[in-house]
């Protein structure tokens, strides 16, 4: 029989007391009686003298501070929340308090003030590192580069990943990661759910697109390991995503469970090259991601809830030894498998998750937690929420303590100072210059540079501000029309026909639609692609494209400085 050793002897400190209560009757008594309490909580009781600071390996730490934890407080710890508001909710406070959990996760509507962020995640932490064993909390977000960046405010806008890719240089992959970490350090973020390591396989992918470094899975494993390391070197701990590989659908897990129908071989050789490659390296976390693959042995079963996929593939045969995190739980796409939150939650720590992530605060009595309380009855489920309890707390020892670790209580100061990271700066605008690509024509110099000469009257159209903010000093008699939607069609025409050159930022598919409705006019286009340039591919007549991977003001400016032929262009389309 197993005994827990901090309710056995929390049993035993209340039973002790009842009983000093009846025979204290003297001063001496009382005296003795509290010296022998003293000595019996703070020193045969581990709970009392176990810290999170104290010497040893993360291993064999994270292994004696687990067994001093009840069942409740183990399972705490494998819980991440996200909450609402630039402030904390006295609710997420609660669950740091009351339950100590082990993280929580910073989304974008927490973001939009860099110094009160910081502030927030100073409180947070306090409140977590004054608490049981002193431990700090996992401070997660998604700031991947380019086109997902949660953390707002006066950080760094980036080129991105599909950038990298275009660029080819690993270096500029592993620079994108320091700076972005560094960044996220100073505000006291420890954990950062990137590199993006899907690939760019379905086209039509409104999920994916530039987040992938394009469709190369080597390459893709290759960019990153340097991302993964960029980050390990500002301190803060990476988590590939979305296992085992988001780029071959065109669905979007948020809203529906995708199915991919692919065989498992197929996987091997493509989507998961990046994770067997990563693993090697010593990545820390996974994040796993809702998705059905029903040509393998998971079936219908979402990869997020599969044994089969975290423990069978990613665990037994490439042979991961970090961290699991899902996606976020409250996801149509784990929802819709297990029916119920509370039950996926549970079936994601049966089958091999660590971390149990939910995007807003539950109750402190939600369904969710009774459901698992309740489920610690059962010896298998305990036991899966001990061993992950244990991953996280050695995840935590090994990253999140020491000189070059992210501090707890950001310094303001720097904050204020540092963010954003001039030498940052500097880079993201080159690797904005660098992966540049003139798309079409080939070759580029039948069109490119414009001039006054060739150029006659010009039409910057669009929908992005800094388009026309870099356009304008580009092309400073250019007429301007910024549409919000594909209903100013007849207005744009009007522009068209009085221009010679038309120069069109393209992103999506509503401005594919606007861009196809001035096709007739025989004028000269030319198109600024931002995002995935695969929509060029749907506009052969236009007479130019160039592709800048993201709406970065950097991206713009490299973008409109190779239309001008003040820089040339490097980059290379990153997918076949």
């Amino acid at each position: 029989m197993k005994i827990n050793y901090n309710k056995f002897t929390m049993n035993c400190a209340d039973f002790l007391l009842k009983i000093v209560l009846k025979i204290s009757n003297t001063p001496l008594n009382r005296r003795f009686a509290c010296v022998f309490m003293v000595y019996f909580l703070l020193i045969a009781n581990p709970a009392f003298s176990l810290s999170f600071s104290d010497s040893g390996s993360p291993q064999e730490l994270a292994a004696a501070i687990e067994k001093a934890m009840t069942d409740e407080q183990a399972l705490a710890q494998v819980i991440m929340l996200g909450w609402v508001g630039a402030d904390p909710s006295p609710l997420i406070m609660d669950w740091i308090r009351q339950r100590q959990i082990g993280g929580v996760k910073i989304f974008g509507w927490n973001t939009s003030d860099t110094q009160r962020l910081a502030r927030t995640v100073g409180e947070l932490q306090a409140a977590s590192i004054n608490g049981v064993f002193n431990i700090p909390l996992l401070m997660a977000t998604d700031q991947e580069g380019g086109w997902i960046r949660h953390v707002k405010g006066s950080t760094s806008e980036t080129p991105g990943n599909m950038a990298i890719g275009a660029s080819g240089y690993p270096r500029d992959a592993y620079l994108s990661g320091y700076y972005i970490g560094k960044e996220l350090a100073l505000i006291g973020i420890n954990m950062n759910f990137a590199p993006t390591v899907d690939l760019f396989t379905n086209r039509d992918s409104v999920l994916i697109g530039p987040r992938a470094f394009g469709s190369d899975p080597v390459k893709a494993g290759i960019f990153g390991a340097a991302f993964m390391k960029g980050q390990l070197a500002a301190g803060v701990i990476p988590t590939a995503k979305h296992y085992p590989g988001h780029g071959d659908t065109d669905l979007d897990s948020h809203g529906i469970l995708p199915r991919i129908n692919i065989t498992f071989e197929t996987l091997w050789e493509r989507e998961l090259v990046p994770y067997r490659m990563l693993s090697a390296e010593g990545l820390p976390a996974v994040m796993s991601g809702h998705l059905a693959f029903p040509r393998t042995d998971a079936a219908s079963v979402p990869a997020s809830l599969s044994s089969w996929f975290l423990k069978d593939v990613l665990r037994d045969k490439i042979g991961f030894k970090g961290v699991i995190i899902t996606d976020d739980l409250m996801m149509y796409g784990a929802i819709s498998w297990a029916g119920t939150l509370a039950r996926t939650a549970k079936q994601a720590l049966l089958a091999g998750n660590d971390i149990v992530m939910f995007s807003t605060t539950l109750l402190l009595y939600d369904p969710v937690w009774l459901y698992l309380v309740d489920s610690l009855k059962e010896e298998e489920f305990r036991v899966s929420v001990r061993n992950s309890a244990r991953r996280v707390l050695e995840l935590k020892l090994r990253y999140l303590r020491g000189e070059t670790s992210v501090p707890y209580i950001p310094d303001l100061k720097r904050v204020e100072s540092e963010i954003p990271d001039p030498q940052g700066s500097a880079f993201f605008l080159n690797l904005a210059a660098r992966s540049v690509t003139i798309v079409k024509p080939q070759p580029a110099s039948s069109v490119f540079p414009l001039t006054g000469e060739n150029t006659g009257r010009v039409l910057l159209t669009g929908r992005y501000y800094d388009f026309f903010n870099y356009g304008r000093i580009a092309f400073p008699r250019a007429a301007l029309y910024r549409y919000s939607g594909d209903a100013g069609t007849e207005e744009l025409e009007a522009y068209a026909r009085n221009a010679d050159t038309i120069i069109f930022c393209l992103s999506d598919a509503v401005d594919l639609r606007m861009l196809r409705s001035i096709e007739r006019y025989n004028k000269k286009v030319i198109v600024l692609s931002v995002l995935s340039p695969v929509h060029i591919e749907n506009v052969p007549w236009v007479t130019g494209a160039v592709a800048v991977y993201s709406y970065a003001p950097e991206s713009f400016a490299a973008g409109f400085s190779v239309i001008l032929g003040k820089i040339p262009a490097h980059g290379r389309l990153p997918y076949d």
